[in-house]
This record gives C-alpha cells, structure tokens and sequence, in this order.
C-alpha cells in the first residue's frame, strides 16, 4: 500500500533547499556553450527554464510528493573545463521541505544541457563514451528561518 503522508497538523513555516549535480563533457563542448555556438540555441538558458519547470511539475512525477507552494527558484551553472555543476535552490513557506524540488531541478537541467550538447559528445559509433552525469546530492536544507 501507498499513501501520501498526512502533513494536516503541521505548520507552516519557511523551508530551502539546495541541490547540485555535474555533467561530464569534452572540453570542447564545454566552450561552445561558453562561446554560445551550441546548434540547439542558449544551453544555460534554455536549461534555466527546464529546472524551474521540473521544479513546479514535482508533484506531477513523483506521485506521494504534496503540491507545495514555490516562492523562488534559483538555477546556477559553473562551468569547468570537463563539465558543468548546476546548483538549484528552492523556497517555500509550507508543511514540508523542498528537497525534491530542488533535485529534480537539478536532475532535469542536466539531462536538457546533455540534450542539447549531444551532437557534440557522440563517439564515431553515436555512443556517449565521456558524458556522464554524477553527484546528484542535496548540499543544504533550511527549516524555520
């Protein structure tokens, strides 16, 4: 049996969250997003949106999750030489935390950026020998401020 918890008695009070993750790439693909020639368009951009997109579909994906109300959602990119890290933080005011928000923005920025970078990172047989997406992790929660 599956149910969503029952969070009716709880209060409500200011809840962050922050989450990270990586994608490993060839160094030059990693400058063409720096110099924008990505065929696809504006990779960090374009991936922005996909995070704060997957940020307020959560409760659409992951079926026990409560349908909270996002405050704010702050996507950023660090890019290094092999990849790139994204980092998203999300707020709310409500009954329960937003780690789940934050990780599936994180997890979807990084599969839109792998989307959009792909021609680039294909092998001669069309397989992804470099690319690889890792430490997916929540950094920090905040309850209460």
């Amino acid at each position: 049996m599956a149910k969503m918890v029952d969070v009716t008695g709880k209060d409500e009070v200011y809840r962050e969250a922050t989450a990270t993750g990586f994608i490993k790439l060839k160094p030059e693909t990693v400058k063409r997003i720096k110099e924008g020639s990505v065929e696809k368009g504006d990779v960090l951009t374009v991936s922005t949106i996909a995070a704060i997109n997957a940020v307020k579909s959560v409760p659409h994906l992951l079926p026990l999750t409560h349908n909270i109300p996002i405050t704010s959602v702050d996507v950023e990119f660090t890019l290094v030489e092999d990849g790139v890290r994204v980092h998203v933080k999300v707020k709310t005011t409500a009954k329960t935390g937003v780690e789940m928000e934050a990780l599936m923005g994180v997890l979807v920025a990084l599969l839109n950026i792998w989307d959009m970078v792909k021609k680039y990172e294909k092998d001669e047989r069309g397989q992804y020998p470099h690319t690889v997406i890792s430490d997916v992790r929540v950094v920090e929660k905040i309850k209460g401020v």
